[in-house]
């Protein structure tokens, strides 16, 4: 298993201030933005990785900066390296054995079960989608073996609080022509 440092989301209710929660946050400390874009419903949302103290530091500045704009927040030091990469959509899969789909109704809840879904098993991401243009909720998508990607979801699911999820699915064996429009 790879881990990154840390990683941190900082979601506002206002566009402009959002603009201006995400340069706060990378004039703090060294850290890398992976997001920095409105999502729905007229939201915005700040996304960003690095070392664990400089995220830290950065994070508490775009928390103080978002004030009564802020409507959720993650800061999740030791995150599994695949929400790098599905956020910056590095990898592309192959042949696809079963596929797991978790939905939730915030960005944060969907990052946090992501990281806990890949860190329980053998599973690889294919996709994170965080609330653009599909009303505010979010999802992810992982790939694997049938028995992992039902412990995957499990461990997702687990970490949630029940009013967060929308609903996980599981599809073995997804066929072909369905994959390519799924990532």
């Amino acid at each position: 298993m790879t881990f990154m440092p840390a990683l941190a989301l900082i979601e506002v209710s206002s566009i402009a201030r959002g603009m201006v929660v995400s340069d706060a946050c990378v004039k703090k400390a060294p850290v890398r933005l992976v997001a920095s874009t409105p999502i729905s419903p007229g939201r915005y949302i700040t996304v960003f990785w690095g070392e664990v103290a400089e995220v830290e530091e950065s994070f508490g500045t775009g928390i103080e900066t978002a004030g009564e704009t802020l409507v959720d927040r993650l800061f999740l030091p030791g995150a599994h390296a695949a929400l790098l990469a599905a956020l910056l959509r590095v990898d592309k899969p192959g042949n696809v054995d079963s596929i797991g789909i978790v939905e939730t109704f915030t960005v944060a809840s969907t990052l946090l079960s992501a990281d806990a879904a890949c860190k329980a098993a053998d599973v690889s991401l294919l996709e994170l989608r965080l609330a653009s243009g599909i009303g505010g909720k979010a999802y992810y998508i992982v790939s694997g073996l049938l028995h992992d990607v039902e412990a995957a979801l499990d461990a997702g699911r687990g970490i949630l609080a029940q009013s967060q999820l929308v609903r996980t699915e599981v599809i073995p064996r997804p066929a072909p022509d369905f994959a390519d429009f799924v990532w």
